[in-house]
């Protein structure tokens, strides 16, 4: 390899670099040019492989029952009830309603109200009151938003000071179908298979459904900053937040797009800074400067360029090549001054042919590391971890051809330059950490011995959870708002229960009910209910519809006042948890039918009039988003109060599903558990269990990279001991602090390895040469240490510094990484120039 690389150098690179600098300017040209089309998605979808059951379930259920991701807009006013705020009220709403793109709005203003006054059902047919209406009564209306179970802590606050309007989008009716016919394509294609032409239309629907998506989020967010305009014209009338899923999902790709714009100029600029006081040359500045930025737009270029989205998971890609690609051309800078300094009178071409060939095998050996460690992530079976193992195999082939191309061309048209004097503080530095090396290796190994015991205990009391409040700041609107509806409008993140039809009821005869069947002497509807004649052609309908809701009652497992019952126990049980806020459900439905029942349950036979006879309005609100058409399947729509601090998702949610299984006796294929809450609580559970899985899989790959490399298993093991040090550490120490593995700070492990490999790489290429000049591992450490320990250093110090700049960000996730790659940085620089060395003299390797 280094003689073909070396013929390369002679014959191109070094004798015609403009020809090379106008190739990577043509086709690095072209590459970007596709960087804009990245598409960042923080959707709960895009965690999922798009075979997911679970995410087929969830679109199921949204596409029967409505989606309840709302975007929830709370309003707060010391009285909600006098004219003046309801005015306002009624001029907000009316202006939201002529967003093109809002389809509902669901307010105080519009809600049926049944007991302000109390009203009969034969009322209802001809007029259902709301807030608005001429015989509502204020002040009963305000007892019965508060205190009723429908709209307490979901349009109405306890105490009656904050309502929420709840806003809903235009769905694509486009989208729904073209979904629809590619999962029917896949479900095929996992049972007998699909043809060529199948699995083109397979292709084909998912480049339509990935171009609706992006218009449909761009329009969301745009409508999202619409409303908050709106918002902002009676934010001195009222207190004003906004929250719900839509807005997380939108203000957390707002943020990280501000922060890749904002603090990545920053982190460019202090890089400079660090970088220029360090080599004191404006040539070493421009060259790294410029082999990150190619390298960091090349790597989004091809991302465009292949339509790949961009996760929460992977959105700190550019990150890590900015990282990667620093440290490999820090190394070649040390390795080029360390040579002029040697051979102050060489050439530029010949100090650039021995650099680029002393640093070529231990930087192409770092590279392929980093790649197959990495390109381990491609067997976790999770779409983002996936995409990001991708992302960063591409990014890292990037940076070496990037670095390797650019480094000679640019300086092969620079003169030679004596390095600046100045770096007498990075001498001190390593020099001390050889001395400890030489002097303590005893104290050095219990230290290290130590670290790994508490990292261990640290990681024990590590926690996999994903509290969305906690990424924003406090000071941030998405927080305040998130943090008022999980207070005062019954919790945050939404997810449902699914209850359907016991196996055996499909399989036992219909028996058809009568009007005495599950009547009992508590049904009361009759004359007061429906008038003299309920079924005559005054009254609501013809002897058929009569026929049809008999049919309901005698056909559906559900709704009927036996089974009404076990959903309203149901109901409590979910109620119950101090993890939960609001619960809605049929058993919702079923207050509100009692109190048209002068206070008594239903039997079975008028509950099936009752399905029939209901206004539209009122079933739309208390029945359909509830119970599927043929009364076979409940669900319950429950949300999670975020700020809890004993909430533990895995917990409550298995917790659930026991409980209604073991505890309630329904069939285990009865119960299902789905929605928002659901599916990213699962992709985190995913993503820990493929870290845990696949780390022992990056550790054998690196394992046999290192052996492959230098040809030694012992030198293999010592090698990789620094990084196994630096991950455990760094997850031990979050496990110490507190914090919660979440779906942006699981991937931190990885991250570190990558740091740890890089350096152990070069230490261990560099030791060796030093030891096979006089044999002596002190002098060999000690050289070593004064050479490749100063690049280690310098890429240490000069990241750590840069990437401390995030921690003044408003997305926490952003704060984290910034924060913990720095600690990686330093705990790889200890380890590999204590900790290694030692093992390395230990082992006695030559």
């Amino acid at each position: 390899m280094r003689s073909i690389f070396a013929t390369l150098l002679d014959r191109l690179i070094l004798t015609k670099p403009l020809w090379v600098l106008a190739v990577v300017a043509v086709l690095g040209a072209y590459i970007i040019s596709f960087a804009p089309d990245i598409d960042l998605d923080a959707s709960a979808d895009s965690l999922l492989l798009e075979d997911d059951a679970e995410l087929r379930y969830y679109r199921g259920i949204a596409a029967r029952y409505g989606s309840m991701s709302y975007l929830v807009i709370t309003y707060t006013a010391p009285d909600l009830f006098a004219p003046e705020a309801l005015r306002d009220l009624q001029s907000l709403r009316d202006e939201l309603v002529a967003v093109s793109s809002i389809d509902s709005i669901v307010t105080m203003l519009d809600v049926p109200l049944i007991n302000s006054p109390n009203v009969t059902l034969a009322q209802l047919q001809y007029d259902v009151p709301t807030l608005l209406s001429d015989s509502t009564d204020l002040t009963l209306a305000r007892t019965e938003l508060t205190e009723s179970s429908l709209y307490r802590e979901l349009i109405m606050s306890r105490d009656g000071k904050t309502t929420a309007l709840l806003v809903s989008f235009v769905q694509n009716p486009e989208r729904a179908a073209l979904l629809l016919e590619r999962d029917a394509l896949r479900e095929k294609r996992m049972t007998t298979g699909l043809d060529a032409a199948e699995s083109k239309t397979i292709s084909v629907l998912s480049e339509q459904i990935q171009q609706i998506n992006i218009i449909a989020k761009a329009n969301e967010a745009e409508s999202i900053e619409l409303i908050r305009d709106i918002l902002r014209q009676y934010s001195d009338r009222a207190e004003l937040r906004l929250g719900g899923v839509p807005i997380i999902v939108a203000d957390m790709i707002a943020l990280i797009k501000t922060d890749v714009v904002v603090f990545g100029a920053g982190i460019l600029v202090f890089l400079i800074v660090l970088l220029t006081y360090i080599f004191r040359q404006a040539r070493w500045v421009f060259v790294s400067m410029t082999c990150c930025l190619l390298s960091a737009l090349v790597v989004a270029g091809v991302l465009g360029l292949m339509q790949w989205r961009v996760t929460v998971v992977s959105s700190n890609f550019i990150a890590l090549v900015v990282i990667f690609s620093l440290s490999l051309t820090v190394h070649l800078i040390v390795r080029y001054r360390e040579l002029q300094r040697r051979n102050p009178q060489a050439s530029q071409q010949w100090l650039l042919r021995n650099t680029l060939i002393d640093k070529l095998e231990p930087c192409f050996y770092t590279v392929l590391t980093t790649m197959v460690g990495f390109a381990s992530l491609l067997v976790s079976g999770i779409r983002p971890v996936i995409d990001f193992g991708w992302m960063m195999v591409i990014g890292m082939a990037t940076v070496f051809v990037v670095s390797f191309l650019l480094f000679p061309v640019m300086l092969i048209f620079m003169r030679p330059v004596m390095p600046a004097h100045g770096d007498h503080i990075t001498t001190a530095v390593t020099a001390q950490l050889a001395r400890w090396v030489r002097v303590a290796p005893g104290i050095i190994l219990g230290l290290f011995l130590l670290a790994a015991v508490l990292s261990i205990i640290g990681i024990s009391r590590l926690q996999v959870e994903n509290r969305f409040l906690d990424y924003f700041a406090k000071s941030t609107e998405i927080y305040q708002g998130l943090a008022k509806i999980d207070s005062e409008l019954g919790g945050t993140m939404p997810f449902d229960v699914i209850l359907d039809a016991d196996p055996a009821f499909y399989e036992a005869p219909v028996v058809t009910a009568t009007a005495d069947e599950g009547g009992g002497s508590d049904d009361e509807f009759g004359d007061q209910a429906f008038g003299d004649d309920p079924f005559g052609d005054d009254g609501f309908g013809s002897d058929d519809s009569v026929s049809t809701t008999v049919d309901l009652g005698a056909t559906s497992y559900w709704y009927n006042s036996y089974q009404l019952q076990i959903v309203r126990d149901v109901h409590n049980y979910l109620d119950s948890l101090p993890e939960t806020g609001k619960v809605l459900s049929m058993a919702t439905a079923l207050d509100a039918l009692e109190t048209l029942n002068s206070g008594n349950m239903p039997g079975t036979f008028s509950l099936s009039i009752l399905y029939k006879q209901l206004p539209a309005s009122i079933k739309e609100a208390l029945i359909h988003p509830y119970m599927s058409d043929d009364g076979n399947q409940m669900r319950f729509s429950v949300r999670v109060y975020e700020a809890n601090p004993d909430l533990r998702r895995g917990e409550l949610l298995d917790g659930i599903r026991t409980h209604l299984i073991d505890d309630m006796g329904f069939e285990p294929e009865q119960v299902h558990v789905t929605g928002m809450l659901v599916l990213y609580n699962n992709v985190l559970q995913s993503l820990f269990k493929s870290q845990i899985m696949t780390i022992g899989v990056v550790f054998l790959a690196i394992l046999f990279m290192y052996l492959v490399l230098f040809r030694s298993l012992t030198v293999a093991f010592v090698a990789t001991v620094p990084s196994i040090v630096a991950a455990t550490s760094v997850l031990g120490l979050m496990g110490w602090l507190g914090l919660s593995l979440d779906i942006m700070t699981i991937t931190i492990a990885a991250i570190t390895i990558g740091i740890g490999v890089d350096d152990s790489i070069h230490y261990v290429h560099r030791f060796r040469e030093e030891i096979a000049i006089d044999g002596d591992p002190i002098e060999a450490m000690e050289r070593s240490h004064l050479s490749i320990g100063r690049a280690i250093y310098y890429t240490s110090l000069v990241i750590t510094s840069g990437f401390s700049i995030l921690a003044i960000s408003d997305f926490i996730p952003t704060i984290y990484f910034g924060l913990f790659t720095g600690v990686a940085m330093i705990l790889a620089l200890l380890a590999n120039l204590t900790l290694l060395p030692v093992l390395l003299i230990k082992a006695r390797v030559s």
